[in-house]
This record gives C-alpha cells, structure tokens and sequence, in this order.
C-alpha cells in the first residue's frame, strides 16, 4: 500500500502534468486553477496543498520545461572537440525549441508571467549557463576568442529569437534550415583557429591574439 507521502507526490505529477499541457496548449492567461484540479482528478483543495497559486505551479513547469530543452541540447552536443561540441548542440537547441511546449512556456509566457529578472535568472542556470561553459572550454581551446559574456548572450540571444522565428513560420521545417545556417555563419565569424568565411575564403589570423582581420573589397 503507498504511504501518505507516495500518494502525495502521485497527486503533484498529476497537476503538473496536466498543467503542462493546459500551459502548453492554452497559455498561462487562459489556463485556470480550477481546469487543472477537475482535470487531475483532485479538488481545489488538493491543488493548494501542492501550489499556492497558479504562477507557483507555473513556475514549476517552467523549471521542468528548461531542463528537458538543456537535456537535449547537451545530448546532441557531440564531437571530437568542445568547438564542434558546442555547434551540434546549438543545432540540438534549435530542434528541441521547435516543440510548442518550449516556445509557449519558456519562450513567452515565461518573461511575462515571471518577470524579465526572474526569467533571466533562472535562464542563466539552465541555457545561458550551458552556452557559457561551452564557450569556456572552446577559448580555452583556441578555437574562439572575444569576452565570454557578451558573447553568450548575443548567441544566445541569436538562438531564442531563430527558435521564435521557426515556431511562427508557415513552414517550420524549411525555416529551421534557413536559421541553422545563419548560426553557422555567426558561429564560423568568431572561430579564430582555422575557419573558413561560408564561401570558402580563408580567413588569416592576426598576429594580435583575439583581433580579427577584416576582408579586403573586392577591386572594381
């Protein structure tokens, strides 16, 4: 027989289950406590005895949502060094955000119903977080130079909105493709050790460490 805390737990999976797929479908503003706990099979009640409130409950799912995306961008993050390592798993990222999930629950209600701070917060634990540790192990390769900071957020930044711009187009698939090749583009801009322009052109290094040289006009 399960014990009094089996059973509880059993009734939180319950209401997170079906509160990821009420947020997923409906959104935050249009999914109510009450549709949650009727769907669940549990009383208003024993929805407040796990969450205090909506966002509460919400917030959880968040959490849930982030680490199943970081899940996946790390496993498709494979190759025989971290610069490669990290370019697979900005190509795993892009796959995994075209799920509605992610793109309803981290991407947009998630700033708004947390709030930019809090968002951005638990963002850096999870995906932003990833993307600087991957650039870590790649700078300390050689393989890219610049400031670390900046630089994750611009990707990521880059990343989110390619993800946003997939989710919302008529065709998502041929999108996804047009977006991984643009971040292949900006990826091949801040590599410094052997890289190539996407025409082919090699690009020299200069001898100033992390300074880029610019690409002489062609002659008219």
């Amino acid at each position: 027989m399960a014990t009094q805390e089996e059973r509880s737990e059993a009734t939180r999976g319950k209401l997170l289950a079906v509160a990821r797929k009420l947020f997923r479908i409906r959104g935050y503003a249009r999914t109510f406590i009450e549709d949650i706990a009727a769907r669940a099979g549990v009383t208003k009640g024993a929805f407040y005895h796990h969450f205090p409130d909506k966002k509460a409950i919400f917030l959880a799912v968040f959490h849930e949502t982030e680490q199943a995306l970081m899940e996946a961008s790390a496993a498709g993050a494979r190759g025989p060094d971290a610069w490669s390592q990290f370019r697979a798993g900005c190509r795993a990222f892009l796959e995994a955000s075209m799920d509605a999930g992610v793109q309803r629950i981290i991407l947009r209600d998630g700033p708004v119903v947390l709030g930019w701070e809090a968002w951005r917060e638990i963002d850096a634990r999870y995906s932003l977080g990833l993307i600087e540790g991957a650039l870590r192990q790649a700078m300390a390769e050689g393989r890219v130079s610049g400031s670390l900071e900046p630089l994750a957020h611009l990707l990521f930044g880059a990343l989110c909105e390619g993800a946003m711009m997939v989710s919302r187009a008529a065709k998502p698939r041929a999108a996804l493709a047009e977006v991984m090749g643009q971040v292949d583009v900006l990826l091949a801009a801040i590599e410094t050790q052997g890289r190539r322009t996407p025409l082919g052109v090699s690009v020299a290094r200069e001898s100033r460490p992390g300074a880029l040289k610019a690409p002489r006009a062609p002659r008219g």
